[in-house]
């Protein structure tokens, strides 16, 4: 779930109590199963190597394309948010793919989550968890679509508590708190003790009722499984000058161009009380292009660098998924030109790999436009980062985003 991306839409029924029972136990021996898997070498256990499948690129990206064998978990997006916290909104296109989703996961021995929010999904997130009555019906009604659609954990993807999104969302200064109380709620329902129950977050921490990022957290790590770490947009056409989508560190860079970054959010998150093993860290298969005239974009050496300025009146168009935002998917650069079909530069570009955010960028200099997105290279790097860290694993946005498993097999080879 990353920001500035469309999402989609509405409605759920619920199962009897006799069924949600028998499903929570054999719900309860797939999950044993499923969270047993182990790194080769045996010493960390339920490592998550996930992506989010999204439902309105399953045209192009259908579930037979998965590399399901290269999974531990897959998350679906988006459920909604919606006005009434009984009900969590799914359209009616994926009323019909989620059970398929579903059962291809479990045929593989995958677990099957469910994310719900997103950028344009988490409206009513805040008046969902805002009093007692609200949290308790709310609940119900994430164990209700857990149990219809035989889920194996859910996904909060709140962007974001305590602060504005989208531009519409309901907001309140005590989101953080509810948010708390409502996912300990949620963990007392029926068939939740072993539900993988993880939340989409920001490098920082979320935003306590003074408008500050909070310094404990503790209380989230009892009751979520793990968190997701979104480490990316970290800049893009909104801000003042090229930077790193993804930067695995930005502490050697000066402040000004410090915007957040892998190390810089597991440091945020571990400090406020939540364990490094339950941190999650999100990678991109996208990266965000600009505008940028060559004699901004070469340095005296003749080679591209980041933090230049460009022209936002002139924002490049993206990949055929994102013909207006200026994104390009790693498959997109590819087919875009930047990129040979290995995922090397191509014939003509420009190429140069920051080494303080392990960061890449492409320049074609008879369009002008640079991208700023991540490869093998920069995703070998944060593989590396996750396993050496402790952290839990990685989940992609989006499965659907790379091109040969080129992205995947590099993070694993080094996380795993």
């Amino acid at each position: 779930m990353r920001a500035f991306v469309v999402l989609y839409i509405f409605l759920f029924t619920r199962l009897s109590q006799a069924a949600s029972s028998s499903l929570s136990t054999s719900h309860s021996k797939r999950s044993h199963s499923l969270l047993s898997r182990e790194r080769s070498n045996s010493t960390v256990t339920n490592f998550v190597a996930s992506a989010w499948y999204t439902a309105w690129h399953s045209n192009d990206f259908p579930l037979s394309a998965v590399s399901w064998s290269k999974y531990t978990a897959l998350n679906y997006a988006f459920a909604l948010t919606t006005s009434s916290p009984n009900t969590i909104g799914l359209s009616t296109s994926d009323k019909q793919l989620l059970p398929q989703f579903v059962q291809a996961c479990h045929s593989h021995g995958v677990h099957a989550i469910l994310s719900i929010g997103g950028w344009t999904g988490s409206r009513y997130f805040s008046t969902a968890v805002a009093n007692s009555t609200n949290r308790k019906a709310f609940a119900k009604a994430v164990m209700g679509v857990v149990t219809k659609y035989h889920l194996d954990g859910i996904d909060f993807d709140w962007e974001y508590p305590g602060r504005q999104g989208i531009g519409n969302n309901k907001v309140s200064k005590s989101d953080t708190a509810n948010f708390l109380l409502f996912l300990q709620t949620l963990r007392l329902q029926t068939g939740a003790q072993n539900l993988i129950i993880s939340a989409a977050v920001t490098p920082r921490t979320f935003t306590g009722s003074n408008g500050n990022p909070v310094t404990d957290v503790s209380g989230f790590a009892k009751v979520l499984s793990y968190i997701t770490i979104m480490n990316y947009d970290n800049f893009g056409p909104w801000s003042p000058v090229v930077g790193p989508n993804s930067a695995l560190d930005d502490s050697c860079v000066p402040p000004q161009f410090q915007d957040g970054s892998a190390k810089s959010g597991v440091k945020a998150w571990t400090a406020a009380g939540m364990p490094v093993n339950q941190i999650v860290l999100g990678v991109p298969s996208y990266g965000h292009s600009y505008f940028v005239t060559q004699s901004n974009a070469y340095n005296s050496s003749h080679q591209i660098h980041p933090y230049v300025p460009f022209d936002s009146s002139k924002q490049p168009p993206g990949d055929k998924w994102n013909p207006t935002t200026g994104v390009f998917e790693f498959w997109g650069l590819i087919a875009g030109g930047f990129l040979n079909a290995d995922g090397t530069a191509a014939s003509g570009i420009n190429y140069d790999f920051d080494t303080c955010s392990q960061t890449p960028y492409v320049y074609n200099p008879k369009s002008e436009v640079m991208v700023s997105y991540d490869n093998a290279h920069s995703y070998a790097a944060k593989g590396q980062f996750i396993k050496t860290a402790g952290l839990r694993g990685f989940t992609m946005w989006e499965a659907g985003g790379d091109s040969h498993d080129i992205l995947l097999d590099a993070i694993r080879s080094s996380a795993i």
